[in-house]
This record gives structure tokens, C-alpha cells and sequence, in this order.
């Protein structure tokens, strides 16, 4: 879709749209009122703007929309002994801070992101609800350029 078409669609369709970047609501809601962007630059700096700005809840909204790590596609092809490890510490991540492990996964192996997941379970809670919050941000990142066909 170029960034023309995404302006000219009517509010309710832009919403779905963007929801499809971010399963955060109002964030969806406040960028389609924020049209029409001239850019892809534009867009990605009121997408920032506009996810700064948002509530915790927003971000926990945006959250459940993912899939467990682990549960994707590319999860196939992780070792049991990784797989097993993967399971225990999402269990303990969503024990202990009460929504699901958020991690921007692109080039990132399935060790590598084990390892990531089981340092962030020492963070405090609040820490860690911004660092999920920054990760959310950089995934929505990754789909507003693949909505706008820049992404591969």
C-alpha cells in the first residue's frame, strides 16, 4: 500500500489497517486522525509520538495481540532442550509481571532470545513495562514499513 492509499482510506478502514501494526486501539485511532502523513518519516515519527504518549493499558492492549515466543513460525527449527527452556521462562515472565514476553524477534535466533527473556525476569516490573513498551514500538516499526511496502 503506498502512503497515499493509507491516507484516503475512510477512518474505519485506517484503523484496521493500523491495527495490524500495533493491537494497541487508541494508537490506531489517534494515527488514522492523524492523517494524512506525507511520508513514510512523517508517519514513523507520529507513530512514536503518538505511542509515547499512550497509557499503560494501551501497551498491554498492544501486548496480548502477540503470539507467545516460541509460538511463531520460525520455532520449528529450535532444538527441545531451547524449546523446553522457552516455555519455563515465558511461564515465569507471565507469573511475574502479568503479560506475555515482548521482544522485537527480527534477526534474532531462538537462543538468543532465550537468553534475553531469562535476563529480563531479574527487572523490576515497572523497568520492564518500558522495556516491553520500546520493544512493542520497534515491532510496530517493522509492520508500518512492510504496510507502506518498504519492508521485505
Amino acid at each position: 500500500m503506498l502512503i497515499n492509499a493509507l491516507n484516503a482510506l475512510s477512518e474505519d478502514a485506517a484503523v484496521a489497517e493500523l491495527l495490524h501494526c500495533c493491537g494497541s486501539t487508541r494508537w490506531a485511532r489517534r494515527m488514522a486522525a492523524a492523517r494524512p502523513l506525507p511520508s513514510f518519516e512523517a508517519m514513523s515519527m507520529v507513530a512514536d509520538r503518538i505511542w509515547a504518549s499512550l497509557e499503560p493499558q494501551d501497551w498491554l492492549e498492544a501486548f496480548r495481540t502477540h503470539p507467545r515466543i516460541g509460538e511463531q513460525g520460525g520455532a520449528r527449527s529450535m532444538t527441545d532442550a531451547v524449546g523446553e527452556r522457552l516455555a519455563k521462562a515465558n511461564r515465569e515472565y507471565e507469573a511475574r509481571f502479568g503479560y506475555l514476553f515482548i521482544v522485537c524477534a527480527t534477526g534474532k535466533g531462538a537462543e538468543e532470545m532465550v537468553a534475553i527473556l531469562e535476563r529480563r525476569l531479574a527487572h523490576a516490573p515497572g523497568e520492564e513495562l518500558r522495556i516491553a513498551a520500546e520493544e512493542q514500538r520497534k515491532i510496530m516499526r517493522l509492520r508500518l514499513s512492510k504496510l507502506l511496502d518498504f519492508g521485505s
